[in-house]
């Protein structure tokens, strides 16, 4: 009997539907294949949270634990083989992994500290940010059309994580077309390469003259990391990215789709509104292995040790045992959900993730009056992924709010020169200059 394959235009469209057969068959965990590869795919509630937990640590991230792989059995052009090898702290065990980890939760914090300093400064950017695509979104229009993916949702990240970094000008918005092309586009090889030199540079130059960034404050906290250590952590900033804007976009279409839910949102609502998206449709749906290191009874199987196992936790938050205690009909869902993660490897930005994703949301819906999905919820594309639930694009049709003025004056923080004076719409924002950045997101206009 030929083993499931999560990569097929069934799971791509719906996957619960997958998640249901499997569960019927195999029970909470099941074997699968991906890309020609077999591996065990756990969707169980209790056995996602077992495994990300870790208590007796049976489990290990590091693919030297990976029987096939050590053994040669696994093709070298097998296309998840760069990401599972990758030398960061997502995929490092013990104390390698807690000093990297620990460099993490320091070098955020600052930036997710309620009332500090540092986020409310990064509040006012990000508003700003959202002002500034909002703003080349509707230049010109009341009404009109947008895709709100390629428009809003992803690039809104990419802009958050320059201010992060600290960069310069003219580098940040190169590296922001750059992380662009990593993730979608027909240069990722050469992208990989120009943003792997320019984190290391970036991190070279912060330890030696440090500021007040992302990097900086790693180095402050772990100051026996290289800078090649901390340019390798810096990289996984472009996976974190992905999945805010993923989450951001899946926030939207929920907000859009449900009057009621927008009446909730404008009322005060949102973070409540971002917490059941991540819990009913989380951005990140798929978790990348963990490898046993003892045989572990998982389920109805054994796994064996050396074995890899993929986690679900949109096929875990969909498991009866979980599931059956939700109320589907209010914003406030539980926070016991896992789409930030549990134990060892829990996502040590959540709050950021959040405050992003809140203030991206009540933003469009402050300056936007009339929003409405200019294709079925259903018809959606979404972007084939064994990890990621995102849409390829979100096609709206929208009213802009003649009422609402941008809260700042967007100035040249991503985008180089400042344009003339003369460039105002009548509210009197002021457009990005014209770069390569914002050239791209107007050209992204004149879609049908």
């Amino acid at each position: 009997m030929p083993l499931e394959s999560l990569l097929t235009r069934e799971y791509q469209a719906d996957p619960a539907r997958v998640h249901e057969r499997l569960r019927a068959a195999y029970g909470p965990v099941a074997p699968i294949e991906l890309h020609g590869v077999p591996v065990w795919f756990a969707f169980g509630y209790d056995e996602v949270r077992y495994i990300m937990q870790n208590p007796d640590d049976f489990w290990s991230k590091h693919v030297g634990h990976w029987r096939a792989f050590a053994e040669g059995r696994i093709p070298a052009d097998w296309p998840l083989i760069p990401l599972l090898s990758a030398d960061n702290s997502g995929f490092h065990d013990g104390d390698r992994h807690r000093g990297l980890r620990g460099a993490w939760i320091a070098g955020l914090r600052e930036f997710q500290e309620p009332g500090g300093e540092h986020t409310q400064k990064l509040e006012r950017a990000i508003l700003k940010y959202c002002d500034d695509l909002i703003g080349v979104m509707t230049e010109g229009t009341p009404t009109g059309w947008a895709d709100l993916a390629a428009q809003y949702g992803r690039p809104l990240p990419l802009m958050v994580a320059n201010h992060l970094l600290g960069v310069t000008l003219d580098r940040g918005e190169e590296m922001i077309m750059d992380q662009w092309r990593l993730l979608d586009g027909p240069d990722a090889a050469g992208a990989y390469q120009r943003l792997n030199t320019a984190l290391l540079e970036l991190a070279t130059t912060k330890r030696h003259r440090p500021g007040h960034d992302l990097p900086s404050a790693m180095f402050a906290a772990a100051p026996a990391l290289t800078p090649e250590e901390v340019a390798r952590e810096l990289f996984m900033l472009s996976g974190f990215l992905d999945f805010t804007g993923s989450l951001i976009c899946n926030v939207i279409v929920e907000a859009v789709g449900n009057p009621d839910l927008r009446t909730s949102v404008t009322s005060g609502q949102i973070e409540e509104l971002v917490n059941r998206v991540a819990l009913l449709n989380p951005a990140l749906a798929n978790l990348t292995f963990r490898y046993a290191r003892t045989a572990v009874k998982l389920g109805r199987f054994t796994i064996a040790a050396g074995d890899p196992v993929m986690l679900s936790i949109s096929g875990a938050h969909a498991d009866p045992l979980f599931a059956s205690a939700l109320n589907r009909d209010t914003v406030r869902s539980t926070r016991a959900h896992l789409a930030w993660g549990a134990g060892p490897h829990r996502c040590p930005s959540q709050r950021l993730a959040t405050q992003m994703c809140t203030i991206a949301v009540r933003r469009l819906l402050d300056r936007i009056s009339a929003l409405t999905l200019a294709t079925p919820p259903e018809q959606l594309p979404w972007r084939p992924s064994p990890f990621v639930r995102a849409l390829r694009s979100l096609p709206v049709r929208f009213e802009v709010n003649p009422n609402a003025v941008p809260v700042s004056r967007p100035g040249p923080a991503t985008a180089g020169q400042e344009p003339p004076p003369e460039e105002t719409d009548a509210d009197g924002w002021r457009p990005p200059a014209r770069s390569g950045f914002w050239t791209f997101l107007r050209k992204l206009r004149r879609a049908p």
